[in-house]
């Protein structure tokens, strides 16, 4: 397959799945951002504004992750209730350009919502040069390790309804129960342990650290996190070239 076919493929996934949806089903725009919009609604009004960065910073993670993890509910709707999978297996196209295209269409179809907290993030004066880099770099591994997991589950999925069982669940797992919507320091000593096991605790702190006045973090704690997160994506990417399933069995 030569490189103008790969991105002819890319594009036309995109289209499919990424810009005609913006035009035909707006509303799905408003759900996006229901939930971190929620979040920072309820912060805003229970810290009195003081938490408002940190509402800001965590919807900006949030959207970005779900713009990956959604990626699970419609791989597994085109493969199993449309066998638009088994179409592209019988293709040239490879596996790595279907995947990557779904994955781009996820990322463009979120880009409104994005865009949302990035007005909100330079509006409150939290956009310095360093803190847009870093918000950058982070926000690409969070969708690049929300994206492998996405993809390796929905390969295993039987039915779309199964997505909806745990799209909930890693949502409250990666963004409810971590440190992303406040300070690492308002748990107890224990619950940061815990916490620890999220990649989201350590792209929050990343952000948080550089982007919120009156946070900092010291190069050996950024370098740790940066580590960590890339590790951890990573080792997603790897599952999912070696564990998904391609082919149905």
């Amino acid at each position: 397959m030569s490189e103008r076919h790969r991105l002819r493929s890319l594009f036309s996934l995109v289209l499919l799945n990424g810009l005609i949806p913006i035009r035909t089903q707006p509303l799905y725009l408003v759900n996006l951002l229901a939930s971190p919009l929620s979040f920072l609604f309820f912060i805003d009004v229970i810290s009195k504004g003081t938490l408002i960065s940190y509402g800001i910073t965590g919807g900006l993670i949030l959207t970005m992750l779900s713009a990956g993890t959604g990626l699970q509910t419609d791989l597994t709707h085109y493969r199993h209730d449309l066998k638009f999978q088994d179409v592209v297996v019988a293709s040239p196209v490879e596996a790595p350009v279907y995947v990557a295209g779904m994955a781009l269409s996820e990322l463009v179809y979120s880009l409104p919502g994005i865009a949302v907290f990035v007005a909100l993030f330079i509006a409150n004066g939290l956009a310095t040069p360093e803190a847009a880099l870093v918000v950058a770099g982070v926000l690409v591994l969070v969708w690049g390790f929300a994206t492998a997991l996405a993809f390796t589950l929905a390969t295993y999925f039987e039915d779309v309804r199964e997505t909806f069982m745990f799209s909930p669940l890693i949502s409250l797992l990666l963004t409810v129960l971590p440190p992303v919507y406040y300070p690492l320091a308002y748990l107890p000593a224990w619950a940061q342990l815990v916490a620890r096991f999220s990649p989201t605790t350590y792209a929050a702190n990343l952000v948080q650290g550089v982007a919120i006045h009156g946070q900092s973090i010291s190069p050996a704690a950024a370098a740790l996190d940066w580590g960590v997160l890339g590790a951890v994506t990573a080792a997603l990417f790897l599952v999912a070239a070696f564990k998904a399933r391609w082919k149905e069995p």
